[in-house]
């Protein structure tokens, strides 16, 4: 996997001083539902670099927040006033994206001046074309005739949301020349690591929910030697234990049937896995059980219970904790368990502290892995701490982000201006 930067244009590409700069961030954050308050500003400090360095621009900040239905679906006032704080400098709130009034204000703009307009998925063509791949249909939008005439450069700094193609997040890029922000160019630089970094033994430990990516990961990682090993928790590795043969027990066949549609095709797509590389895939050799809220752990031979799997047992965080020691470079994505529960969040922990112990090159990527980190205090104890779940997923994968394809795109269109 070559390098990014050699076709993307980055912040040093360009004069931005006194141009009219838009800039795609994603600061979708958790909030209060009652207060509207933003409850982790994680995301909103990732992009501090970026903003700071175009300071001496006339920057017209462009999010999300959230989808349509959802209950923290709001405006970006919170967020403007979080950047304020953060930046100590005032960032305007701007109810609107490219109505007349958003236009005029962005015309009467000074070099210095910072707006944060409405949150782009208050407007449909922003979430309704999200499926649409022709460059052509996210170019012909309003959002992008509007705008595009009133700003010089484009950013995309969203690597969060960089797996999709939406209007803000890609129209811009033949229009006008579109680079990547800091943030992005620290995302593909050190999660291309991953494929170029020349060291073994490397691992991934895959955990949580989505069961479904995480084999997508896996058979990647494996089938290009990527990896030399995976590591499973979560449902993750109930998925495994189930594709080799292990008979969990009612309870949690039935939480697969409920939270995994098609279940059984990514058991099947596990054991295909298992099948090409036993050596490969570790799974539990023990399990906790969840037996009325009480930690009850139980190796596999004693399987199956009517109670449902919530944690990784202690044999195997110490099986786990061995290979962690030895790796050369780790990319860990999901918990081990239910950890947001006190008595079964000790495999998850355990394996993020062994992790932030270790000499090894750590990448860490998914929001929920973000949030134990910053339980746990390690953030500085990781050298790489992913901005994106989906995102970060899909890369890993070895797919192109529309993202990355934006960018490229419009080095090829805009090359000869350089």
């Amino acid at each position: 996997m070559q390098h990014h930067r050699d076709n993307i244009f980055t912040l040093d590409d360009f004069d931005l001083k006194g141009k009219k700069v838009l800039l795609r961030v994603d600061i979708n954050s958790p909030l209060d539902p009652d207060s509207g308050r933003i409850l982790d500003d994680y995301r909103i400090r990732r992009h501090l670099d970026t903003i700071k360095e175009l300071r001496e621009t006339k920057l017209i900040i462009v999010a999300h927040q959230s989808r349509p239905g959802k209950n923290d679906y709001t405006t970006l006032e919170p967020h403007a006033e979080r950047l304020s704080k953060l930046l100590r400098k005032k960032v305007e709130y701007v109810d609107g994206l490219f109505e007349r009034h958003v236009l005029q204000k962005i015309n009467d703009m000074d070099e210095g001046d910072i707006l944060l307009l409405e949150n782009a998925r208050f407007f449909a063509e922003e979430t309704y074309l999200k499926g649409e791949s022709s460059w052509d249909i996210h170019e012909n939008t309003h959002i992008v005739k509007k705008l595009s005439p009133e700003i010089d450069y484009h950013v995309h700094d969203a690597f969060a949301a960089a797996h999709r193609a939406q209007p803000t997040l890609v129209g811009f890029s033949r229009v006008v020349p579109t680079l990547a922000g800091r943030l992005m160019e620290n995302e593909l630089e050190n999660l291309g690591k991953t494929f170029t970094m020349d060291v073994s033994p490397k691992i991934a430990f895959l955990g949580g929910m989505k069961a479904e990516d995480s084999i997508r990961v896996a058979e990647h990682m494996l089938g290009d030697g990527d990896v030399d090993k995976i590591l499973t928790g979560g449902v993750v590795a109930n998925i495994f234990l189930m594709a080799a043969g292990h008979d969990l027990g009612e309870g949690n066949k039935e939480f697969m049937e409920k939270e995994l549609s098609g279940y059984e095709d990514i058991v099947k797509d596990a054991k295909n896995l298992l099948d090409r590389w036993p050596e490969r895939i570790k799974m539990p050799k023990d399990v906790v059980l969840n037996v009325d809220g009480e930690r009850n752990g139980m190796p596999l031979e004693k399987l199956p219970s009517k109670y449902p799997i919530f944690d990784i047992g202690l044999d195997t965080i110490t099986d786990y904790r061995k290979d962690i020691e030895e790796a050369a470079l780790i990319i860990l994505n999901g918990p081990a368990g239910a950890f947001e529960l006190e008595n079964f969040s000790i495999g998850t922990k355990e394996i993020f502290k062994a992790i932030a112990r270790s000499e090894a090159y750590s990448i860490i990527g998914g929001g929920h892995s973000t949030a134990v980190l910053e339980k746990l205090d390690l953030e500085d104890e990781i050298d790489h701490v992913s901005t994106g779940g989906g995102s970060c997923i899909n890369f890993l994968t070895g797919r192109e982000l529309e993202g990355v394809k934006a960018l490229r795109r419009s080095h090829e269109a805009f090359e000869k201006n350089l």
